[in-house]
């Protein structure tokens, strides 16, 4: 959630078996400590080739007294980066959620769940999921989210709008939203994208990688999703309907996932936003990260696993352990 944070920004204190079979116990509990490295954060990440977590001491936040969801459609990605900026500007860090859906994205989930409307009567290019949370009253927060969407509609960024009535009302604009990657799952032929750039830079990595995509083969849906309050975009390109998935990934996948993580990169992003390396992102890491950063990362890998026991062959590129 955009208001909380990622996973690190959670997490305080852990316990960790090390290689060796020590344990290191970490699980300190403190906002502030700044007694040298902060090895926690080594391991969070590090996909287990450094040690197995076993515990961690994580930060809470209190339940918000209330809670305002809307579904919007938008005109585009650019649109709806303007309306997030109306929302930061009248709400602050009330807003826990900003989501963007493509036309695709929504047209596929509402196919296979079968028992879901779409929010909107009019089907639109873009849509946005967004949740406004505070300690205020239930009243005022409606009444401030409805004055930033009346903003957002005279302004053009926003075109239609629902606001839930009921926390099950809610829950549907959610269940859309959450069930994308399922529904993609069930279609197969997705090339999965996880990038993240910097927010301003979003509707541009948008196009561009359309652009780039359709010009590969011009047939292929646009399911385009993700946390575009913080920059996450999941750019799935989902194979044509005629054309099966085992032939539209044998021909497409490894170009259009090249052709997507380098216009990321160009534009200062990340290939791996929020998924991990794995193996399937491993030996990219030699395009996309500097000499000095893959050394610094095998040195530290043999500090803690000289002998490569956790993990092996993930997240580090082979070539750099043998010293190429």
């Amino acid at each position: 959630m955009l208001r909380y944070g990622n996973m690190r920004d959670l997490v305080l204190g852990l316990e960790v078996v090390l290689p060796s079979g020590e344990v290191w116990d970490g699980l300190r509990a403190l906002r502030k400590d700044n007694t040298g490295y902060d090895l926690k954060q080594l391991f969070i990440g590090s996909e287990g080739t450094l040690g197995v977590i076993t515990a961690a001491v994580l930060k809470l936040s209190p339940q918000p007294r209330s809670v305002s969801t809307g579904f919007l459609a938008v005109p585009s990605p650019a649109a709806a980066l303007f309306f997030f900026g109306v929302l930061r500007r009248r709400m602050g860090h009330d807003v826990s959620a900003f989501e963007l859906i493509s036309q695709a994205a929504l047209s596929l989930v509402l196919a296979h769940l079968g028992d879901v409307q779409s929010p909107l009567p009019q089907q639109g290019g873009w849509y946005v999921l967004t949740e406004v949370s505070s300690g205020r009253a239930q009243d005022e927060l409606d009444a401030a989210l409805l004055e930033a969407l009346q903003e957002g509609l005279e302004a053009g960024w926003v075109e239609d709008a629902a606001v839930a009535a009921t926390e099950a009302h809610a829950a549907q604009f959610w269940r859309i939203r959450e069930e994308i990657s399922d529904a993609q799952t069930r279609t197969s032929g997705s090339v999965r994208c996880d990038i993240s750039v910097p927010l301003s830079r979003v509707p541009s990595f948008i196009d561009e990688a359309t652009q780039a995509v359709l010009a590969l083969e011009p047939a292929t849906r646009m399911v385009v999703y993700g946390h575009m309050g913080d920059g996450n975009v999941h750019f799935n390109p989902l194979r044509p309907e005629n054309v099966s998935a085992p032939d539209f990934l044998d021909r497409f996948n490894t170009p259009i996932s090249q052709a997507v993580d380098d216009i990321a990169m160009a534009m200062g992003g990340s290939i791996s936003a929020e998924h991990g390396v794995g193996t399937a992102k491993r030996d990219e890491l030699l395009q996309v990260k500097t000499r000095v950063e893959l050394d610094m990362a095998w040195r530290i890998k043999r500090a803690f696993d000289p002998m490569n026991l956790l993990n092996p062959g993930k997240v580090l590129p082979a070539l750099q352990a043998e010293g190429a």
